[in-house]
């Protein structure tokens, strides 16, 4: 394959082509889950929680009635029992909604330096709503390729996280291709509290630019680009047959033709730079991580920089 650690056809195969095991499936989850539980910072706290929570109001306690107080906010019940005026004291609601949408389409198989796209993908969903329930806050999570697959509804549990991260370790797509745009349609209908929304994909994808403008306004999104250092760099291998995961189109690349290599790089960096200026313009962020980055340190820097 392109790199020093190669990975081979039937490495791919014998990781994606069947379904993991159970025993395999849950060795995975317990192992991402003890590595979240070693992070030493609070990710969502600060500009993300002040972002996405709502202002919603909720009761804390009632004390003795002080002046400047709102006499709306007095408890007459408590007042009378006690002979003395008391108000009602609220704070403002600090939980956070955390939804992971993870694209599970077929572009995501490929990987040639340690590890497949998809694998890194599942390692940033998985630390993410590890994180978050560890942190007292509800995750959530949605499957999508060209439309939504399967949604797992948001809940303040460590069970149904760790249910969550074996679901898809263990998911096939129905389809091959990806549909950014309806997703976010999707998510932007359904998700009426305003939320932390990280929208996880390689992003190849056709034009989403829309559905990204209102997602951004609607809740804080945060995009994380997951890419293979070798859709970059075409390494000198002759003439090489690739092939589309998702579109099943094959193309037939002279890798010996400097030309050809530097059009393959262009391509990718009009796509990596053009990604990065998208989601500027709307409002949005986005973190771009290689498969053979160190997720856990990638996010903890990115969260520092917030």
């Amino acid at each position: 394959m392109f790199s020093k650690k190669k990975r081979t056809e039937a490495d791919v195969k014998s990781e994606f082509s069947s379904t993991p095991t159970v025993a395999e499936v849950a060795a995975r989850a317990k192992e991402l889950d003890l590595r979240t539980r070693k992070m030493s910072m609070q990710l969502f706290s600060g500009e993300s929680r002040s972002k996405a929570t709502g202002r919603g109001m909720s009761f804390k306690e009632v004390r003795q009635y002080q002046a400047g107080d709102d006499v709306r906010f007095i408890d007459w019940n408590v007042s009378a029992r006690m002979g003395h005026t008391y108000s009602k004291v609220f704070e403002e609601e600090k939980e956070l909604n955390v939804i992971v949408l993870v694209d599970v389409s077929k572009s995501n198989l490929f990987g040639t330096n340690v590890q497949s796209k998809k694998n890194q993908i599942v390692n940033l969903a998985a630390v993410l709503c590890f994180a978050a329930v560890n942190e007292n806050n509800k995750a959530g999570m949605m499957f999508f390729a060209d439309k939504a697959e399967k949604w797992l509804p948001p809940k303040k549990s460590h069970q149904q996280v760790l249910y969550m991260v074996r679901e898809l370790l263990s998911y096939n797509a129905t389809a091959t291709t990806t549909d950014i745009a309806q997703v976010l349609n999707n998510l932007n209908g359904t998700l009426r509290q305003r939320s932390l929304v990280f929208l996880i994909s390689d992003f190849i994808s056709p034009s989403f630019m829309e559905g990204l403008r209102v997602t951004a306004k609607r809740h804080d999104l945060i995009g994380i680009q997951v890419f293979d250092k070798s859709e970059r760099h075409l390494p000198e291998m002759g003439l090489v047959e690739m092939e589309d995961w998702e579109s099943g189109k094959t193309l037939l690349i002279d890798t010996s033709n400097p030309v050809e290599r530097k059009l393959y790089q262009e391509q990718f960096d009009q796509r990596y730079l053009g990604l990065k200026d998208a989601f500027k313009s709307c409002g949005a962020e986005l973190l771009q991580v290689a498969t053979d980055d160190d997720y856990v340190e990638k996010i903890k820097a990115f969260f520092l920089k917030r």
